[in-house]
């Protein structure tokens, strides 16, 4: 037990200790970071261009109208002299009007271009509202029949499960997890390959072999692969919960994050569910076939070979999900989110669908664990032959001798 987790942590430590770990790791948050900034500076740089100043023959209207539109309003500017400066020096997009009598109320943009639509909206409502109230007192209405006047309609809205903001949550989560499962194959299919192909035909092979056994060795090295995958997953998740934090928080973002709650609750429920269970166990599926090929290659120099196996399968799995992304409950993904090598896909995808049992996820989870430990028993049982054999064959010719060796 010992030399395994000997093994584990060597090939764990030299793994997380690379530049290529760490930009991988990194690389995310930093655009996450360059996007945001870049937006935030692009936004200040043109905000109070795109504002416009209020100006009130009545301060209560003018303060109720800043209140609702804050963002929208250079609360700074009072007059109409000053607004007009402004204009011309193009610090703000216009100027609004806005006056009361006893019998109207109205409202006057002056600038360079229309009201966003919005704000025009805003200003609408604003009007209808302090309309209402003066037509009201000016028609001296009895207490009962203002009350009827102020009687208001009724709206119910029903949304069905698998349209609106479910449909728009569900196609989301499809792409990210998709996206991340196979980013993630592809990664470490190539590392855990190059890994293996490396050691291949060396005299160092030999000196481990004669000290340790050499499934044991293979075990050490899927374990200490697995281990740098849940750091990059641990730190992904850390991070990115940390991100969604600070969003909202921030002023730029924290509208946005408060307007989409419920659509961002529905993607986070998607994600962290036992969709990261199958994303786990699929890399370490992909992972066992990786270092199996790169134990296949002649000799080291082979090693860009070797992921070739695991690449071309993930990228079929991968592709094969897209015609399904809206049609999770024919019997292809159903079948197929049983197979090993393709479950990884397909069952998140029916999970994210909502159109599949509890017993059905333990059943296809049960059949890639044992897949897994399969593998690693019948290729920890060959492993020695495997990095021992330097017959310089074409790759394929030795893939197919790896299947049936004995």
């Amino acid at each position: 037990m010992r030399k395994l987790w000997i093994i584990t942590m060597e090939t764990y430590l030299r793994q997380i200790k690379s530049w290529s770990f760490l930009i991988l790791v990194l690389a995310p948050f930093v655009m996450l970071g360059l996007t945001v900034g870049i937006g935030y500076l692009s936004g200040t740089s043109g905000q109070d261009s795109q504002r416009i100043a209020v100006i009130a023959d009545r301060s209560s209207l003018r303060k109720q109208f800043i209140r609702q539109n804050k963002s929208d309003v250079k609360a700074d500017i009072h007059s109409t002299s000053a607004a007009k400066k402004a204009v011309k020096a193009n610090q703000i997009a216009g100027y609004l009007v806005l006056k009361s009598d006893a019998q109207q109320v109205t409202a006057t943009y002056r600038g360079g271009q229309s009201l966003a639509n919005g704000l025009k909206a805003q200003v609408d409502v604003l009007l209808a509202q302090q309309q209402q109230q003066l037509n009201l007192a000016n028609a001296k209405l009895s207490t009962a029949q203002a009350q009827a006047l102020q009687q208001q309609p009724q709206f119910k809205q029903i949304v069905h499960k698998k349209t609106g903001s479910d449909k728009i949550a569900r196609l989301i989560s499809f792409w990210v997890m998709v996206l991340l499962v196979y980013m993630i194959l592809i990664t470490y299919s190539s590392i855990t390959a190059t890994e293996i192909a490396s050691e291949k035909g060396t005299k160092i092979m030999e000196i481990i072999f004669s000290s340790t056994t050499a499934s044991k060795y293979f075990l050490g090295k899927i374990l200490g692969v697995l281990l740098v995958i849940m750091t990059q997953l641990v730190v992904y998740v850390v991070g990115g919960w940390s991100s969604y934090l600070v969003a909202q928080r921030v002023s730029i973002s924290k509208e946005l994050v408060a307007n989409n709650q419920d659509l961002i609750n529905k993607v986070l429920g998607n994600l962290f569910s036992v969709n990261l269970v199958y994303l786990l166990l699929g890399v370490v599926l992909y992972t066992i076939l990786a270092a199996f090929s790169g134990a296949l290659v002649a000799k080291a120099e082979d090693a860009s070979k070797a992921a070739q196996p695991a690449t071309y399968l993930s990228m079929i799995a991968f592709f094969a999900t897209f015609p399904f992304q809206n049609n999770a409950d024919v019997l292809v993904v159903k079948i197929l989110s049983y197979v090993p090598f393709f479950s990884s896909y397909f069952m998140p995808l029916r999970i994210i669908d909502q159109s599949v049992s509890g017993w059905a996820v333990v059943g296809s989870l049960a059949i890639l664990l044992a897949s897994i430990l399969l593998l690693i028993r019948y290729i920890g049982g060959i492993y020695e032959g495997l990095m021992l054999q330097t017959d310089d064959t074409s790759f394929w010719k030795s893939f197919k001798r790896g299947i049936s060796y004995r």
